[in-house]
């Protein structure tokens, strides 16, 4: 049975109003605008201060290049996850096509109609595409959007039933039921790797969310899925953080679960996830990532990472784009990635994915190839295991 533990809620804002959007119109990349202040004035922008800060890229070609606005989910670029894997496939698709594009980061979702809408009406230069990233943009995404008909908007990680919206999504649940059989498998036997190892006397394993949302339910109840399926006594641990962006928080519910007995631990909570993996690797248990292979981007931690549940982010990025140039953009429309098209996978850590046990490995794909031939239903929310 799972046990939840206090949720934590932390709340940053940072209000801004003013900000003129423009792009710096050199190749190459690394150039940062300066947006400007009430009084007309630029005004550099921080990460700990807000502002946008402009990728402007192209992979040649002849023409104007396609204009792209990026804004990304709170939390920011450097989240080791989910925005750094859209940031990712942006410049991929600087690097195919004739693309330049800026990056907005909004720090409180009051901002995130604020940036698509500037992006929208910018003259110069006059943006050709606007992605809005992360599920939490909706309600900004669908009273900005259909006031500019003839922009192509694509929405990532949640839907809007527009038609210049292009929506991707991913079967998030059915990843993490690849995470849930290898945590479940393992916490009931007795394995080390790196500076890690598994808990004898406990048969107990956790999940760390951020924000307690209907997506993020989809990761939890995947993750128990799995995890029940291989092993039915498995106790496991359930929190939210209420943060996208708190270490600190991360860590602590994860040492939390960690003298309770848990010897896995898997989060969904962008960068306060950063700490749940950091307390994994400092308290000798497992960790496993989300989004991106975190293995790669937190190698200070790899010695912990079992593997991460990657959701193809700069895949959907990359082919929106893609399709906008060609003329095939997909807008009104819902593409759904899942196991069997490898929008979602259990990708093996970097440094000690290759010491789990081949029969665990063997498992994980026999119980994956259920769901891809439809023998076996994933739950999507908790309250259907």
């Amino acid at each position: 049975m799972p046990r939840n533990y206090d949720r934590r809620s932390v709340i940053k804002g940072i209000a801004v109003s003013g900000l003129g959007v423009s792009l710096a119109g050199c190749s190459g990349g690394g150039d940062t605008t300066e947006p400007a202040n009430e009084d007309g004035e630029s005004s550099e922008p921080s990460n700990e201060d807000g502002g946008d800060t402009t990728e402007s890229t192209s992979g040649g070609g002849s023409g104007d290049p396609h204009q792209v606005g990026m804004v990304y989910s709170t939390g920011g670029l450097g989240d080791n996850s989910f925005n750094d894997m859209a940031n990712r496939g942006i410049k991929a698709a600087a690097e195919q096509y004739n693309v330049e594009f800026q990056n907005a980061e909004p720090e409180s979702p009051s901002e995130f109609s604020t940036f698509q809408r500037q992006f929208a009406t910018s003259s110069n230069p006059e943006y050709d595409q606007i992605f809005a990233i992360g599920f939490s943009q909706k309600s900004a995404l669908q009273e900005v959007a259909p006031d500019f008909p003839d922009t192509k908007f694509t929405f990532i990680d949640s839907t809007a039933d527009l038609d210049n919206v292009a929506s991707y999504v991913f079967n998030e649940h059915e990843g993490s039921f690849q995470a849930g059989i290898l945590a479940g498998m393992l916490t009931s036997r007795e394995f080390s790797a790196g500076p890690s190892q598994t808990n004898t006397d406990s048969n107990t394993i956790g999940f760390v969310g951020g924000k307690e949302t209907g997506l993020i339910k989809k990761f939890e109840a995947g993750y128990r899925f799995g995890a029940q399926r291989v092993n039915e006594n498995v106790d496991i641990n359930v929190a939210y953080s209420g943060s996208w962006s708190e270490p600190s928080s991360g860590q602590s519910i994860a040492n939390s679960m960690i003298d309770d007995g848990a010897d896995v631990l898997y989060h969904a909570a962008g960068g306060t996830g950063v700490g749940v993996l950091q307390a994994a690797y400092e308290r000798g248990v497992f960790g496993i990532g989300v989004d991106a292979r975190q293995s790669e981007t937190l190698p200070e931690y790899n010695g912990a990472i079992l593997g991460s549940m990657v959701k193809q982010v700069n895949e959907a990025v990359l082919t929106s784009v893609g399709n906008a140039i060609n003329g095939e953009f997909k807008g009104g429309e819902t593409i759904t990635l899942g196991l069997d098209d490898d929008g979602v996978a259990l990708l093996y850590g970097t440094e000690i994915g290759d010491q789990i046990p081949q029969e665990i490995k063997d498992e994980i794909q026999s119980q994956s190839q259920t769901v891809i031939d439809g023998d076996v239903t994933v739950p999507s929310h908790p309250d259907d295991l």
